[in-house]
């Protein structure tokens, strides 16, 4: 058996190498490695698989954010609602700016945004809300959007570990994470389920004026070359990044599928085990799973994470701290105790491998490993 990875980007390459030789040759061969016709293909391509959204590439997933905030108009104090257990970038971004994060609490059961402690967090200077589509399934967007639409707020959707989850309406409708809100985002860094080999990103809207902007913005403010509209910032995604992303593409439902199969298997292997969480699907979202996060007893996270590694095991914990207890961020004011979810579940959750390479073998050692461990 070949040895366990937390993601095998290496295997997956394997499998499309003789696209992807190809995709580089033909970047090195043209030279147009800045704006280069593999970046406005991309461009057009994943829009129709985001279902006409426009999309405006980036350089990264946290440009994505920062450019998509931007272009709305916030001024300095505005404040911005979203969750403190995710990846820093979400309110790295939010402080940048100098606008003010307002944390809120998240579902126990999901790990995303708690709706009903949203509604109570907006005041008078709130402007957005930034929900997060964590590890691979949407929050609930019907009750968020509900409370934009009543308060006159901007939702931007960080679709970074979510690109290609369905939310689905009451009425049964169903629409691609990150083209619900005012603004989507996204990144392909390496390991996520569309990944390029560096980095890269990617902004959604349905606003065609919008769109305009952001190309705007992503191109140091320029409609016109040394004409400058705004001030931009300078976050372009290079042509051989978008030459790889348009052959993987292609494959993303495929990688999805392997993801969903290999999420099955970890649900029907670990059921049923005492002291052991697995992830809760939501039945207004699909689940694409970047990643298969477990809760266990706080005080046996640690020592399994230990277990598995002496076993040739890898696992991670998203995320160690919650961003309100970090320490860039103390002068937001926020306690220990405040947002005790988000503080309960960092102490607990635990990833698994969770790529499109794990085969049943694998998985059936993780499993015998995971169970070992508890009984």
């Amino acid at each position: 058996m070949k040895n366990i990875q937390m993601v095998d980007l290496h295997g997956q390459y394997l499998k499309i190498k003789p696209e992807i030789d190809s995709a580089i040759q033909q970047v090195i061969a043209s030279s147009a490695f800045i704006k280069g016709e593999d970046v406005r293909r991309f461009q057009d391509e994943l829009s129709d698989y985001m279902e006409g959204a426009h999309v405006v590439a980036c350089g990264n997933g946290t440009d994505a954010l920062q450019v998509a905030m931007m272009a709305l108009d916030l001024k300095p104090g505005d404040e911005i609602i979203t969750t403190p257990f995710t990846f820093i970038a979400t309110v790295e971004v939010i402080r940048l700016l100098g606008l003010k994060p307002v944390l809120v609490d998240v579902r126990e059961d999901t790990f995303n945004l708690d709706p009903g402690l949203v509604k109570g967090a907006v005041t008078e200077r709130t402007r957005g809300i930034v929900p997060v589509h964590l590890f691979g399934q949407c929050a609930h967007m019907g009750p968020l959007l509900g409370i934009a639409r009543e308060r006159d707020l901007f939702v931007i959707e960080d679709t970074a570990q979510a690109l290609g989850a369905d939310y689905i309406s009451e009425d049964g409708r169903r629409q691609k994470a990150g083209t619900l809100g005012t603004i989507g985002t996204t990144s392909f860094f390496p390991s996520k389920n569309l990944g390029c080999y560096g980095d890269g990103g990617a902004i959604f809207t349905r606003d065609a004026l919008l769109a305009d902007k952001l190309k705007a913005l992503v191109n140091h403010g320029m409609k016109t070359r040394y004409y400058y509209d705004y001030v931009g910032v300078n976050s372009r995604l290079d042509t051989l990044q978008a030459a790889i992303l348009r052959v993987k593409l292609r494959s993303l439902e495929h990688y999805h599928a392997a993801r969903q199969k290999a999420a099955a298997f970890y649900d029907k292997a670990l059921a049923g085990l005492e002291g052991v969480v697995t992830p809760v699907r939501s039945g207004f979202t699909t689940h694409v799973y970047h990643q298969y996060t477990l809760r266990v007893p706080a005080s046996s996270r640690d020592g399994l994470r230990e277990h598995l590694r002496q076993q040739g095991v890898p696992s991670m914990v998203y995320y160690p701290v919650p961003l309100h207890l970090q320490r860039a961020y103390e002068d937001l004011g926020y306690r220990k105790g405040d947002l005790p979810v988000s503080e309960r579940l960092s102490g607990e959750v635990i990833s698994l491998p969770m790529h499109t390479e794990l085969d049943e073998e694998q998985q059936q050692l993780i499993c015998e490993r995971i169970i070992e461990y508890f009984k």
